[in-house]
Formats: structure tokens, sequence, C-alpha cells
């Protein structure tokens, strides 16, 4: 059992005295630090305390190991009878049984166990000396499940702080490597692509064996047939943000696909015939289709789509912009329940954006449900009783923003959160009144584009909490940085927050 780790470690170390079992099976236990770890052991302490044949004692090992309730019960009185009669008193019999059956369930036979230490240095060092390469491997043995890709990009981004490049046409494979020293996001790990069609993209991307960055859209739709690749990873890929070098208004490359795909079939039909153009490479000639005039996904928005795409939020999280007041509300975050946690039991709140829930039925016919989260340092999994159930179920539905109180534990190193209450965010948010924004900018216009966003939430959003606006331009122009104060309380939301956010020349927005 898990628990028996440390005191192998203390005991290998010197820290602290070997515990004698007893003096008839401590001889099996020496290479083992006085703890039961193979399930050669098991059969030996069978064999010399209770007198068991080899036969029969694996047959004990069996019983115990799939807790075959009949077996183990005939076994008992049989191992302390045996006991006995080799001078073991009773109860003591009946201890190292309980230590056995504790232990079957997690032992494995010595050559298998030593296998895994094996692999389990390699990979260790692998992991502390080449983190980068070691993820990127591990990645692509999961390439296809997304829930194990959104564990190991945690560790990635959060635990091992490791430089990343989000997927991208012009720098990303259909698989995940590294490129001078950082980990570059799989084409093919975004959902419903399929690898194949992403290396048609790649491939697309070579020019006689060299790699030549896509330099347009319509440069890509030229040189990779978007027909075969399909409209649905293309879809993917525009969500994901794979575009971003090549046009960064993702809701523009969304409405623009099914001209670029004809435009491409276009051009890739007209190579298959055989056709030279007067200018120059086929489709040269073709007139590129027009792209639609249209406003870009705001943030929040973003992060929807590109969730769609990844299966978890990969280049922020749709709370970003409601902490400020959440911190007033005294919301943490979850690392910050997770490390009070470890000191012991608490009851918190959490912000959380709801993923999804499943409900069950208890052995008295109440439902509960396990409701999993994410905030803006990771996922995690509240279990909800009926009465709390009951009272937030409206609130629970995948994509809504909610704050959770909840009673936190730590068992086994493992974060358990008891969910007692569910409140709407904007509640929350509501009740924690307005604060100012500090917004920094480059260019004098975008101070205009702002002004305009903050007119209109004066009419939208008249119950909101109002606070001071103050810009500062950061233009290398100027000799140095220009403070400019509008003078007036304005509402300030997270919506609005980040809408100023998305605007074109605003470099920050931070809460004063």
């Amino acid at each position: 059992p898990m628990e028996n780790i440390p005191t192998y470690c203390e005991v290998k170390n010197g820290v602290k005295e070997r515990e004698s079992v007893h003096p008839l099976i401590d001889h099996i236990l020496e290479e083992t630090q006085g703890i039961i770890v193979y399930q050669e052991q098991v059969m030996q302490i069978a064999q010399v305390m209770a007198g068991y044949s080899l036969g029969g004692a694996d047959l004990l090992r069996r019983a115990m190991g799939k807790k075959i309730a009949e077996e183990m019960a005939k076994e008992r009185p049989k191992f302390e009878k045996g006991a006995m009669a080799n001078g073991v008193d009773k109860k003591k019999a009946s201890e190292v049984f309980d230590l056995l059956e504790k232990f079957a369930n997690y032992g494995f036979n010595k050559s298998h166990a030593a296998a895994y230490a094996v692999v389990s240095y390699q990979t260790a060092w692998l992991k502390a000396n080449h983190p980068v390469e070691f993820m990127a491997g591990v990645m692509n043995c999961d390439i296809h499940l997304t829930d194990k890709l959104a564990i190991y990009f945690e560790e990635v981004r959060k635990r091992l702080e490791l430089p990343w490049v989000p997927p991208c046409v012009n720098r990303s494979d259909a698989t995940f490597k590294v490129v001078d020293g950082a980990l570059v996001y799989a084409l093919g790990a975004l959902k419903n692509v399929g690898l194949e069609a992403m290396r048609l993209i790649t491939d697309g991307r070579k020019v006689n064996g060299a790699d030549r960055p896509f330099a347009t859209l319509f440069d890509l739709a030229r040189r990779v047939d978007l027909k075969r690749v399909g409209k649905r990873p293309l879809e993917m890929l525009t969500r994901a943000g794979g575009f971003d070098a090549l046009d960064l208004n993702r809701r523009r490359v969304f409405e623009a696909l099914d001209g670029l795909v004809a435009y491409s079939a276009a051009v890739h039909e007209q190579k298959a015939s055989n056709q030279v153009s007067l200018f120059g490479e086929a489709g040269d000639d073709l007139p590129e289709p027009r792209m639609p005039p249209c406003d870009d996904w705001l943030p929040a928005e973003r992060l929807t789509e590109e969730f769609k795409a990844v299966g978890f939020y990969l280049s922020g999280h749709p709370l970003d912009d409601y902490m400020g007041p959440l911190r007033r509300k005294g919301v943490l975050t979850l690392d910050e329940v997770t490390e009070k946690a470890t000191a012991g039991p608490l009851v918190a709140k959490l912000a959380g954006v709801v993923a999804g829930r499943q409900e069950r039925k208890s052995a008295r016919g109440n439902r509960f449900a396990f409701a999993q989260m994410s905030d803006t340092t990771g996922g995690y999994e509240v279990t909800l009783f009926s009465d709390t159930l009951e009272a937030a179920r409206e609130h629970l539905e995948a994509g809504s923003k909610v704050v959770v109180t909840v009673e936190a534990t730590m068992e086994s190193d493992q974060l358990k959160l008891l969910g007692r209450s569910v409140a709407p965010i904007d509640g929350v948010v509501a009740d924690a009144g307005g604060a100012g924004l500090r917004i920094f900018v480059n260019a004098p216009g975008a101070i205009a584009a702002v002004a305009d966003v903050l007119a209109g939430a004066r009419k939208a959003a008249r119950n909101a909490g109002r606070g001071p606006i103050q810009f500062c331009l950061m233009d290398p122009a100027l000799p140095g940085e220009v403070e400019v104060d509008l003078g007036a309380e304005f509402p300030v939301t997270p919506q609005i927050r980040g809408a100023i956010r998305s605007l074109g020349g605003v470099l920050e927005v931070e809460e004063i």
C-alpha cells in the first residue's frame, strides 16, 4: 500500500529503525526493509509461518489478490492453526494474516516489480534531464486522448513551466515535437481532425524537402488541397488558432472557409488537368476569394471556440477577467485551496467553469453528482449530494460560470472537494462592487476605441459597479509614458474588460 512507502524510505535511509514483524519471517522481509513488497514474500510467509505447501501458498495469494470472500474465510483459520503449530500465538497470527491480506491487492511478483522499477528510473531520469522531449513523447503516446492531454499539458504549463508553442500551420507538425527547447503543440492533437489530414498540411509546407512557411491563407490553399483536408478539420484548426500566423481574425477565417476550400479545389483541379497559367504556376490566374469583413470573436468567445477544438483551455481561461472582483469576495484559486488543504480540512470558495457532470443514485435512491470544473490554475471535480444538487442543478450546465463553496480535504495526497452550495458567478461579481481599470495602449487611436466601448457600457450595464478609468500611452515616438485619466467613473464588468482587451492597440488591462 502507498502508506508504506514513507516507512520504506525512512528505514532504508536510516531515519528510523526497522520493526520486527515476527522472528520466524523477519529474514524474508530483510531485503525490503521489513515491509511486504513482492507476492513471493506472501507465499514464503504462508509456507514458513503457517506450514503451507507452495501450491497452497499460491492459492492463498490468488484468493487475497482477487478478494474472494469465501476463500478468505476458509484460509484465515487454516493460517492461524498452522502458525499456532509453529509456536505463534493466535493474535499475532491474525495480525500477520491481516497484513498479508492488506498487501495482496497491491503487490507484484518480483520479476514484474523489477521491470517496473527499471522503467520508473529511466522515465524519471528522462523527465528530470530532458523534460520537454519527455513530455512530447508522452503526449504523442496519447495524442487522441483529450482528457490525458489536458493533464499532461497542465504539467507542462504549471508544474514544469516549460516553454511551448500553440498549434500553428507554419510551426507545428501533425505530432508533438521539440524545437529550440520548446514543446510545439501537435495539429493532430486537436479534436476531429485526423493525423493524415494534418500531414497533408505539414507536407504542403515543404518545398524541395525544406520547410517553407505559408505566406497567406491563399498560399496555403494553393499548396494544400483543402478539399482533401476537409472542412471540419479546417474549422477545428481555426478555432484553435492554427491559422493565427496568417490571419489573427479567427472569426473571419472561420466564415471564409467555404470560399477557401472552393478556391483550393479549383487550383488543384487545374493542376490535375496540367493546365499552365500564362502568369506562372497553376492557380495564379484564379481570383482569390474575398475575405468577409467582420469583427473577431470576443476573448470569451475565442476561448469557447478554442475549447471545442482542443478539449481544454489553451491560450487563456474564461475566468481571467473575473479574478479581480472574485478576489474581493474571498474566492480562492484551486492551487491555493490545494496548498491550504495540505495543512488540514477547510471550507473555501472556488470559481469554476463547468465542463460536465455525471449524476448517480445512491443505495437509498438519493441522487448525487460529480461535477468537473476548472479555474485559471487547473481542473478539479466536486461531489454534490442530493440537497445541494437539487438546489444547484440549473447552474451546472456545461459552460456555466459558478462560484462553489466546498469542504476541502486531502486524502492520500489527492484533493477531495464536497460541494455545499453553488452560485452563478455574475451575482457574486456584482456583489463585489466596482473597481477601476488601468489600460495600457500603444496608439492614441486606441483611447477613442475604448471610449466607444465605455459609452456603450454606460447604457447597457447601468446596474454594474463603477470605477475610474486610466490610460497609459506607451508610444515609442514619445519621450516617456503618457497617463490620461477620464475623470469620471464607468461601469466595469468582466465582459466590458474582455471587450476592451480585444481592441487593437490595447496592450494590457489591469485592475486598480
